[in-house]
C-alpha cells in the first residue's frame, strides 16, 4: 500500500492507457456499462454522488487502492464533501472490520491531495 495520492493521479492515466492499448475489448465492454450505471438516476433514483460514495466504499471494503483513489476523485467531482467521503469509508470499515480499516489512509491521502490541488475538473 503506497498512500501516495499525487503519484497515483499522475501515473494512472498512462497505466490505464497501456491497459486499454493491450486489451481494447475490455475497455470497450466496461466503459459503456460503467457510464450507464454511474450516471445520475434522475427523479427517484440515486444521484451520481451517492453512487460514487457507494463505489468508493466498496473499493475500501474490497481493499482496492485504484478503486479508492479513482472513486474519491469521482465523489469530489460529483459534489461530495470530504465528510461524506469519510462517512462512506466508515460504513465500509463497520462492515469489513480491521483489515478494511487499514485502507482508510488511502481515502485520507486522496482527500488531502484534492485539498491541496483543488476540486478535479
Amino acid at each position: 500500500m503506497q498512500n501516495n495520492a499525487a503519484a497515483f493521479y499522475e501515473t494512472w492515466p498512462a497505466s490505464m492507457g497501456l491497459a486499454k492499448a493491450k486489451g481494447p475489448d475490455i475497455g470497450k465492454a466496461f466503459g459503456p456499462f460503467f457510464m450507464a450505471l454511474m450516471k445520475d438516476g434522475g427523479e427517484g433514483g440515486l444521484s451520481a454522488k451517492h453512487k460514487e460514495l457507494i463505489a468508493m466504499a466498496i473499493g475500501v471494503a474490497l481493499r482496492c487502492e485504484s478503486c479508492i483513489y479513482t472513486h474519491v476523485e469521482k465523489c469530489i467531482k460529483a459534489g461530495a464533501t470530504p465528510k461524506e467521503v469519510i462517512d462512506a469509508a466508515g460504513v465500509a470499515v463497520m462492515m469489513g472490520g480491521g483489515p478494511v480499516y487499514t485502507y482508510t489512509p488511502i481515502v485520507a491521502a486522496a482527500l488531502e491531495h484534492f485539498e491541496k490541488v483543488g476540486t478535479p475538473a
